[in-house]
């Protein structure tokens, strides 16, 4: 039986990622902290182990005391990372720091995967090309704009950088929804209430991948082995506002939402603000100057060829289908 390795599983993201890999048949271990919520992960086959990422010590005490018991793990997922921070630094110190120790311990100690695979963001290429509408394309070269983006492409590197063919894949993720995901449940909500807020009046493509699709993906790319390459994740087409805002209508049973567009200059200064704020109290705020630049940024399409060609990507749900089956689950959980 193949062992798996999934940090961040507490998030959302990671119990489905637990969740696909009990299905396929994995010793699962789940890396959580102490304080994770293990609401999401009650399967009685989750093996949980606590890993310490902030002191190269003790994880690598953690790590050698697991592997003496139980025997290295075959596949890392590493899930784990950081989305609100008040500074570049507080990014650079979960997303490329964390992942960074997990990886050098595992060298230490003879315990490299066959495969890690790393759970990246679309947000690594920056600013997309907003006038031609062209996708992402591999071969492109990442030039992120944002204190997240500028994190994540450093722990891209820093796989593509060690020697002796490391075996990474990497995961370049769009928009990630389904049920137990809290911001695009707040956009559903809204919608529930009769309002859809949007950013900007000019165009936008955005693009989304369903959580489960993302879970058979990763499990169906650590099948094939390391790919090293970077992958964009997504549902093959993109959504206006307008259509994403009709589906849910339609799913919640409305007739009409709203559509409240707010002007660019309103929201950067709303986040400038709360950004300030966020830095003075030390607690990072939903909207921010990062948060910006991705609200303010028009396109989002990227190509999923190599995905489909390297490990048979194929979301198998559409927008609407992902839509309908997050907005029942809200309604069952009492959230809608």
């Amino acid at each position: 039986m193949k062992k798996i390795l999934i940090t961040g599983a507490g998030g959302f993201i990671g119990g489905f990622l637990v969740e696909e890999a009990l299905k396929r048949g994995f010793e699962t271990w789940a890396a959580v902290r102490r304080t994770t919520s293990r609401e999401f992960l009650k399967d009685e086959r989750i093996n949980f182990i606590e890993l310490d990422f902030t002191d190269s010590d003790i994880l690598e005490k953690q790590l050698q005391e697991h592997i003496a018991e139980h025997g290295k793990w075959d596949y890392v997922v590493h899930n784990l990372g950081a989305t609100k921070c008040t500074n570049y630094i507080e990014f650079e110190r979960v997303n490329y720091g964390y992942m960074r120790a997990l990886v050098d311990t595992l060298d230490d100690i003879d315990a490299r995967p066959e495969v890690f695979l790393l759970m990246s963001s679309l947000s690594v290429m920056g600013l997309g090309d907003d006038k031609n509408y062209t996708p992402f394309a591999q071969g492109m070269i990442p030039n992120p704009n944002t204190c997240y983006g500028m994190s994540k492409l450093k722990a891209e590197t820093y796989l593509q950088m060690i020697p002796d063919k490391y075996p990474f894949t990497i995961f370049r993720c769009t928009g990630v929804y389904g049920p137990h995901e809290k911001d695009y449940y707040l956009m559903m909500k809204s919608i529930k209430q009769g309002f859809d807020f949007s950013v900007g009046y000019k165009k936008q493509m955005l693009t989304f991948i369903y959580v489960k699709d993302l879970a058979c993906a990763v499990m169906d790319a650590l099948a094939k082995g390391p790919l090293r390459k970077a992958y964009y994740i997504s549902e093959d087409r993109g959504y206006t506002q307008k259509e994403f805002r009709t589906m849910v209508c339609k799913s919640l049973g409305k007739k009409f939402a709203l559509p409240i567009v707010c002007p660019l200059w309103v929201v950067k200064i709303v986040c400038k603000v709360l950004s300030w704020y966020g830095k003075v109290t030390l607690k990072p705020t939903t909207l921010n100057n990062d948060k910006f630049k991705i609200l303010k940024q028009r396109n989002w399409l990227c190509d999923i060829t190599p995905a489909k060609q390297d490990f048979g990507f194929s979301p198998k749900y559409s927008l609407e289908q992902g839509v309908n089956e997050a907005i029942e689950w809200y309604k069952q959980a009492g959230w809608l």
